[in-house]
């Protein structure tokens, strides 16, 4: 059942001349701020309505701006893969990160190597050329998706949280945390340890990238229920929500990609 990303917004972008018809919105975070203009001074939580006057929408870091963008956000979910290849990866993974990198905590038993850029979409990260980041691919058959430098460690909740763009890691921040979402773990405005700077900034950018337009264009992506209980038609209740075609690709592939599935420039390998 996809989930409402408008639910708990603080913050509502309007058109001027459209006054009835929301652009988008956010949860004010450590990355946002909303000013009076008259006096420039920033708004903070209260109960009393807001006084009319010009208010703008500051990043607090000069390198980000706010536009109006009709750049596709992709429909991402948990992913999935257990090759030997992968294997491998992920125990790398645990050797440089050493604890969950969000949280800082080290209790191994519920820790994942999370993909920064989604499994489920290998097509369109060889298409788009990210592969050119991944600088430790083995063999010419491999795109590079599975790399230690495209996968960070992480609890396992947070795996959920990151996977679902409810926050993200900003390179050009020095590795801030932003929550697009409820912060319940205390972790917006956090500042990563520089082993970030192992994966590729190129990766984290382009989450970033879709964690904003997930979050703050219009009313929000669809966001999804993960958790299937034993005996629930799970094919039955994504094909009954929103975008169901998109996510039951996006299903496949992640769950495919336990399999060792080559691409080329354009497509996958056996497909015509």
């Amino acid at each position: 059942m996809a989930g409402g990303r408008a639910i708990g917004r603080d913050v509502h972008f309007y058109n001027f001349a459209e006054p009835d018809k929301a652009l988008g919105g956010l949860i004010l975070n450590s990355s946002y701020r909303v000013t009076l203009r008259s006096t420039g001074h920033d708004l903070t939580p209260t109960d009393e309505p807001l006084q009319p006057g010009h208010y703008d929408i500051r990043s607090y870091s000069h390198k980000n701006t706010i536009c109006i963008a009709d750049e596709p956000c992709i429909i991402r979910i948990i992913s999935q893969s257990s090759t030997d290849r992968d294997a491998t990866f992920r125990m790398q993974v645990r050797e440089r990160d050493g604890k969950c990198v969000i949280t800082g905590r080290d209790n191994w038993s519920t820790f994942h190597a999370a993909h920064i850029f989604p499994l489920s979409s290998e097509g369109y990260f060889v298409q788009s050329g990210f592969s050119r980041w991944i600088t430790n691919r083995i063999g010419e058959r491999d795109t590079g998706i599975n790399s230690c430098q495209n996968r960070l460690l992480m609890r396992s909740h947070m795996h959920e949280q990151f996977d679902g763009f409810y926050f993200s890691i900003n390179p050009d921040e020095g590795y801030k945390i932003t929550c697009f979402n409820e912060d319940f773990d205390g972790i917006d405005g956090r500042i990563l340890d520089p082993v970030l700077s192992r994966s590729r900034d190129e990766l984290l950018r382009w989450h970033f990238r879709q964690a904003v337009l997930a979050n703050m264009r219009g009313a929000g992506e669809p966001s999804f229920e993960t958790e299937f209980p034993p005996g629930t038609d799970m094919i039955g209740e994504i094909l009954s929500g929103s975008t169901a075609a998109k996510r039951m690709e996006a299903e496949l592939f992640s769950r495919l990609g336990s399999y060792d599935i080559a691409w080329d420039s354009q497509k996958p390998i056996g497909q015509s």
